[in-house]
């Protein structure tokens, strides 16, 4: 982000709550945000009441609002790609912050389902609850939101019940290779999805922007952390 910007000033509804129904919205692209703002205060909570909505478009920002309002935040929807952080920096560092935050990763990165589903379990490993791809529709985000029990049951414009199938399959395990996901950086991670996307290393190191000496390291030291003999092995793994 370029310039000084005004603090993005939570969204609240004047009527107190019972137990933790807002949303805390973490994305740093302003149109995202938005979106996901306009579909969720179409919506109603269980309580009848509209969905309280809080905003940030950084990690330092966002930790700074659900510290002061972490008893009426009941999910966190944080994008992985934010200005302040790295790889999977944002869910290991909320996490680390505020333990008992339910976190939603959402991320655009990697093109193969393969790839979506490696990050994903790094996320789940790092903390978060659950994992969304950013080719998820808005409304799909809604609907998992829906499933998590912070909407109700009414649906707009034909809007489904059930949470997505991405939703469904990354919601509830915590899955092994925790020391291997905390000790990437971002740029080993990034590498990592492109290995599962079946490239080579020469095109990882195009489109990564990278040494091929590097990208060689790198795999290296990636087969290791996992404790892997192969690129077959890691990617039969990851699955």
């Amino acid at each position: 982000m370029s310039g000084t910007r005004p603090p993005l000033t939570p969204m609240r509804s004047a009527i107190p709550r019972s137990s933790p129904g807002g949303i805390l919205i973490v994305d740093d692209h302003d149109l995202v945000r938005l979106g996901v703002r306009a579909l969720l205060q179409a919506q109603e909570s269980p309580s009848g009441e509209g969905v309280e909505i809080f905003e940030a478009d950084c990690l330092a920002q966002a930790l700074t609002i659900y510290e002061r309002f972490a008893s009426s935040i009941g999910l966190v929807l944080l994008d992985l790609a934010l200005p302040d952080t790295q790889g999977l920096s944002a869910v290991s560092q909320f996490h680390e912050r505020h333990p008992d935050a339910r976190i939603v990763a959402l991320s655009g990165a990697g093109t193969t389902s393969l790839a979506q589903s490696a990050m994903a379990q790094g996320a789940l490993t790092l903390g978060a609850s659950a994992f969304l791809p950013k080719s998820a529709n808005l409304k799909e985000v809604v609907s998992f939101i829906r499933a998590c029990g912070l909407l109700g049951s009414d649906v707009v414009d034909g809007l489904a019940g059930a949470a997505p199938p991405s939703a469904r399959t990354t919601r509830y395990s915590r899955p092994s290779y925790s020391r291997a996901w905390r000790s990437l950086t971002a740029s080993q991670v990034r590498v990592l999805q492109l290995v599962l996307e079946g490239r080579t290393n020469k095109e990882i190191a195009q489109l990564a922007d990278l040494q091929e000496g590097t990208v060689k390291n790198y795999v290296s030291t990636i087969l290791l952390l996992f404790g892997m003999r192969s690129r077959a092995q890691l990617i039969s793994s990851l699955r």
